[in-house]
C-alpha cells in the first residue's frame, strides 16, 4: 500500500473522528427514555381461569388479557333469583275476594230493580185507591194499608242503595289493601335487583380487558393463582412513542419552549449516533438539584428543570436507555 493511500485512510479516520466529538460537544442535554406505563389490576376476587399474553406481546385495546373465575359470583347470582322469585309467589291476589263481592253487587243491582218494579206497581195501586177513596168507594184502611206498604218499599229501596254502596266500598277496600300490601312485598325485591345488578356488573369486569393499545412489559399473575381485588395483573406501556427525560439548567430555559423541535440520539455502535426528530413535550415548572446521574452543559449549575422530549419509536429505543438531545436552533461549529 503506498503512502498516499495510507495518507487518505488517516484523513478519513481523522474527519469521522472529529465528526462524533462535534456532535457530543454540540449535545445540549442528557437523560434515559421512559413511556407512560399502565398497571391493571384485578376488579375481581377468583381464580385465574386464563392468562394467555406472554410479555413482549402488542395488545390492542379491547383484547380480553385476562380471564377470572365467576363460578362464586354465578352461585349468589341464583340465589338471589331464587329469593326473587320466592317474594313473588308471597304476592296477594284480591281477584278471589273481588269476585265474592261482585257478585253480591250483582244481587244488589238485580234486588233494586225488584224493589223499584213492586214501587211502581204499589204507586199505581195507591193512586187508584186514592181515586176510590175520593168517590167514596174505598175505605180509610185500604189508603192507610197502602200507603203503609209504599212506605216500606221504600225503606227496602233505599237500604238496598245503601248496600250496593257498601259493596262497592269494599271492593276498592280489598283491592287498596291487596295492593299496599304487594309494595310493601315488592319493596323487599328492589334491594335484591340491585345486589343482582352489582354482582352482574362485577362478572363482567371477570373478562380483564386492555384499556390502550400498548406491549405488555410485566406479568405479576398466573393462570391457577387467585387474585383479590386490586392485585396488579400486568404492566404495559405503549411503546410507539417514548419521552426523553433529560434535565436543563436555568440558563438554557430560554432556548427552549413546548411544542419546539429537537434533535434526538442514541448510541447506535461504540463510535456512531443513532438520530431522531424529537418535540419538547413537557417543561417542569420547579426547578429541583441536579440529579447524580445526570450531567447538564453547565456542570457548576446545582438547579435543573426537567424537561419531556417526545420521540417516535422505530423499535430501536428502550426504557431506560440513555439519549441525548440538541435544539435545532444549535449550529454545529
Amino acid at each position: 500500500m503506498n503512502r498516499k493511500i495510507l495518507q487518505l485512510i488517516f484523513l478519513g479516520i481523522l474527519i469521522s473522528s472529529n465528526g462524533c466529538n462535534d456532535i457530543e460537544d454540540g449535545m445540549d442535554a442528557s437523560g434515559v427514555f421512559e413511556s407512560t406505563e399502565i398497571v391493571v389490576s384485578s376488579e375481581v376476587n377468583g381464580i385465574i381461569e386464563s392468562f394467555n399474553a406472554e410479555e413482549g406481546d402488542q395488545l390492542a385495546e379491547g383484547d380480553i388479557a385476562v380471564v377470572v373465575d365467576v363460578t362464586d359470583m354465578e352461585i349468589q347470582k341464583q340465589q338471589i333469583d331464587a329469593t326473587i322469585e320466592a317474594i313473588g309467589d308471597k304476592q296477594l291476589n284480591a281477584r278471589p275476594q273481588i269476585t265474592v263481592l261482585e257478585q253480591q253487587l250483582i244481587a244488589a243491582d238485580a234486588n233494586i230493580k225488584v224493589l223499584q218494579t213492586q214501587r211502581e206497581v204499589l204507586l199505581k195501586e195507591e193512586k187508584r185507591i186514592q181515586d176510590l177513596f175520593a168517590a167514596k168507594a174505598a175505605t180509610e184502611k185500604q189508603m192507610d194499608d197502602v200507603e203503609g206498604q209504599l212506605k216500606i218499599l221504600n225503606e227496602q229501596l233505599e237500604a238496598a242503595e245503601t248496600n250496593k254502596v257498601i259493596i262497592n266500598a269494599q271492593i276498592k277496600s280489598a283491592k287498596d289493601q291487596v295492593a299496599i300490601q304487594n309494595r310493601g312485598i315488592s319493596s323487599e325485591k328492589k334491594p335484591l335487583e340491585k345486589q343482582k345488578s352489582l354482582i352482574e356488573n362485577q362478572m363482567q369486569k371477570a373478562d380483564v380487558k386492555v384499556r390502550v393499545d400498548g406491549t405488555l412489559l410485566s406479568k405479576y399473575a398466573y393462570k391457577g393463582e387467585f387474585v383479590n381485588i386490586g392485585k396488579p395483573l400486568f404492566r404495559m406501556a405503549d411503546l410507539s412513542t417514548m419521552y426523553l427525560r433529560a434535565y436543563v439548567d436555568g440558563n438554557q430555559l430560554s432556548q427552549i419552549q413546548v411544542g419546539q423541535g429537537v434533535k434526538v440520539y442514541i448510541d447506535q455502535d461504540e463510535d456512531t449516533y443513532k438520530e431522531y426528530d424529537g418535540a419538547i413535550s413537557w417543561i417542569s415548572d420547579k426547578a429541583e438539584f441536579t440529579p447524580k446521574s445526570v450531567q447538564t452543559k453547565n456542570e457548576r449549575a446545582n438547579l435543573v428543570y426537567a424537561i419531556k422530549v417526545k420521540v417516535k419509536n422505530d423499535g430501536y429505543i428502550k426504557i431506560g436507555m440513555y439519549g441525548e438531545v440538541r435544539w435545532q436552533t444549535h449550529e454545529d461549529e
